[in-house]
C-alpha cells in the first residue's frame, strides 16, 4: 500500500512537473522568438525557421536602432514620463486610500467608489473630449500631458491595490503615534507609508508596465520627435516600401530589458505584495 501511493505521488508531481514545464516553454517560446529576430536581416527572417539562429548575427541592428534610430532619446523619454508618472500615482493613491480607509468622512463611500467608476470608462472614449480640453489649454505635445494622463488613469486600479491592504493596517500604531504627538503627515510619510511598502513595490510594477507600453496617448497627444517615447518609435523603421524587420526586433528587445530585469529583481516583493492583503490582521 506504501508503494502505491509512493508511485501514485511521484507520478503527480512528475505529471505537474511536466504541466508546468510546458507552460514555461510557451512563455519563454514568444522571447527567444524576438531575440534571434533582432538579430536577423529581412531576408533571414522570411527564409529562416523562428527559432533558427542566423549564419551572422546582426548585433549591428542593435547600435544602428540607438544611434541612428533615436532610440536612445526615446529610451530615456519613456525611463522620465514612467518614473514621474508611478512616483505620483502612488503618493496620490497611498494619500486616497489614506483618507478613505483610516479616516471617518461621510463622503469617503462616494470618493471609493467615482474612483471605481473611472476604471470602467473605456479608454478610447476620452481621447476627443481630451484632445480637445488640452487643445484649448496649449498642452497638446507637450510632456506634462502626458504624465497627467498616465497618474489620472492610473489612479483608480493603484487605489484598488492599495485599498484591501491598508484595511488590514492595525490601529495600535496609529494611536500611540497619536498619542506620542505625531500629526497626520508625520503619521502618513513616517509610519503608513514604510508599512505598505510591500503592496507599493507591486502597485509600481504594474503601473510601470502599463506606463512603459503605452501607445494610444502618446501617439494621439505627441508629435513632436523629441518628447515620443518607445513604443511610438517603432514606427520610424516602418517605411512606404519597406520595413526594418530586424530594427524593429531590436527595438521591441531593448524596449522590453527594463521591465524584464526590473521584475526578477523585485519578484519576491511582488509576491509579497500579491498576497499581504491576505494574510495580515
Amino acid at each position: 500500500m506504501k508503494v502505491l501511493c509512493v508511485i501514485i505521488s511521484v507520478v503527480r508531481k512528475s505529471l505537474l512537473y511536466i504541466g508546468l514545464g510546458t507552460i514555461a516553454v510557451f512563455q519563454i517560446f514568444p522571447l527567444m522568438w524576438l531575440v534571434l529576430f533582432s538579430l536577423k536581416s529581412n531576408q533571414e527572417i522570411f527564409d529562416l525557421s523562428p527559432l533558427s539562429l542566423p549564419p551572422e548575427p546582426r548585433w549591428d541592428n542593435y547600435l544602428r536602432v540607438w544611434n541612428e534610430g533615436n532610440i536612445s532619446q526615446y529610451f530615456f523619454n519613456s525611463v522620465i514620463y514612467t518614473g514621474i508618472s508611478v512616483v505620483l500615482t502612488i503618493l496620490f493613491a497611498s494619500m486616497v486610500t489614506f483618507a478613505i480607509t483610516r479616516m471617518k468622512w461621510k463622503l469617503s463611500g462616494l470618493v471609493l467608489g467615482i474612483f471605481t467608476v473611472g476604471m470602467m470608462i473605456p479608454l478610447h472614449s476620452t481621447l476627443i473630449p481630451l484632445f480637445n480640453m488640452f487643445l484649448r489649454a496649449g498642452m497638446i505635445n507637450h510632456p506634462i500631458t502626458i504624465i497627467l494622463l498616465y497618474t489620472t488613469f492610473n489612479l483608480p486600479i493603484t487605489i484598488l491595490i492599495l485599498f484591501g491592504f491598508y484595511q488590514t493596517l492595525p490601529r495600535e500604531l496609529e494611536e500611540a503615534a497619536i498619542m506620542d504627538g505625531a500629526s497626520i503627515h508625520k503619521l502618513f510619510l513616517s509610519i503608513i507609508l514604510p508599512m505598505t511598502s510591500p503592496v507599493i513595490v507591486t502597485a509600481a510594477i504594474i503601473n510601470m508596465i502599463y506606463n512603459w507600453n503605452e501607445f494610444i496617448f502618446m501617439n494621439t497627444f505627441i508629435s513632436s520627435e523629441e518628447y515620443r517615447t518607445l513604443t511610438v518609435g517603432i514606427q520610424n523603421f516602418i517605411g512606404q516600401y519597406t520595413t526594418d524587420w530586424g530594427a524593429i526586433g531590436a527595438t521591441l528587445v531593448i524596449s522590453m530589458l527594463p521591465i524584464l530585469i526590473l521584475f526578477f529583481i523585485l519578484s519576491d516583493r511582488i509576491m509579497e505584495g500579491l498576497t499581504a492583503g491576505s494574510i495580515k490582521g
